[in-house]
């Protein structure tokens, strides 16, 4: 169950957005944009950790200088939808998957997947994926180009 939190004021929504462009900030500089001291920062980013609003931290890496070339999403059929926590607790041992998430619709499990190439792809479904008790079958989408990728920004004020 989703834990309700304290409402986010204009200045919480704004140290979200200004991180949201450049976690690299400093305390200190987040401060200077926003007229407030780097300890008001420290403390507001803080309760938003507390509160499980803001969740990691991570660098955003372009994977295929790193010779990662094949993104795909996949669909996965459950032989039951109760088997899902369990099905998904074994796809987190895959590091390949990078996101999945529960769905409505065809798919019971929907994710998305980074692979060096095709063989390595089909490598991680009929071995790994498929082969897991309780997925019946997948449906795979290759992604041609990534047209769109970034974090929805909090508006201000609202």
């Amino acid at each position: 169950m989703l834990e309700k939190v304290d409402a986010l004021d204009d200045l919480d929504k704004k140290i979200l957005a200004s991180m949201m462009e450049s976690s690299r900030k400093s305390y200190a500089d987040l401060g200077k944009e926003l007229f407030v001291s780097s300890g008001t920062i420290h403390v507001r980013i803080k309760k938003m950790i507390q509160q499980g609003i803001i969740k990691r931290e991570y660098l955003d890496v372009d994977y295929h200088k790193l010779g990662y070339d094949v993104t795909a999403f996949l669909g996965i059929f459950l032989d039951k939808s109760s088997l899902y926590e369990e099905v998904t607790q074994k796809l987190k041992s895959i590091p390949e998957i990078v996101e999945a998430h529960y769905t409505t619709g065809n798919y019971s499990i929907f994710v998305k997947v980074i692979c060096k190439d095709t063989k390595h792809l089909k490598e991680i479904l009929t071995e790994h994926i498929q082969a897991l008790p309780g997925v019946q079958r997948t449906e795979t989408l290759i992604s041609l180009q990534e047209s769109i990728s970034r974090p929805l920004i909090p508006t201000i004020g609202a």
